[in-house]
């Protein structure tokens, strides 16, 4: 093996365990929902390359506004899926999308793009 082989295999076995630890490793953003007047917890997601923030925390039982605003257009943040509450949300690029729900167990709810390659959570307390 030459050197430019060597140094080709060393970027690529980079590459590969940065793509590992941002995916699954790198440090995850947390926020409460704000509490408005009318008891409704909302919470500001923005879509760009992931969810941020990507852990989402609420209250049980009082009812949820998620404001999803894409601010890409890059096809995998087309769709938003909460399997957990069945919903299926499209995100028109630079716009915002409100998902309303009502979380009546505690727990910690995965949601996905499409492709499940971004990923969140909503943790009901």
């Amino acid at each position: 093996m030459d050197s430019a082989e060597l140094i080709v295999t060393a970027g690529g076995l980079a590459l590969a365990a940065f793509v590992l630890w941002y995916f699954f490793f790198s440090a995850r953003r947390t926020a409460a929902a704000v509490s408005s007047s009318g008891g409704v917890q909302e919470v500001a997601i923005t879509v760009k390359g992931g969810y941020s923030p990507d852990v989402i925390e609420v209250e049980r039982g009082k009812p949820v506004q998620l404001s999803f605003y894409r601010d890409e257009e890059s096809s995998c943040s087309e769709e938003l899926l909460m399997p957990d509450f069945r919903i299926r949300r499209d995100l028109p690029a630079f716009k915002t999308t409100l998902v309303e729900l009502l979380p009546q167990q505690a727990g910690r709810f995965e949601f996905t793009c499409g492709m499940g390659m971004l990923r969140g959570s909503l943790v009901v307390k």
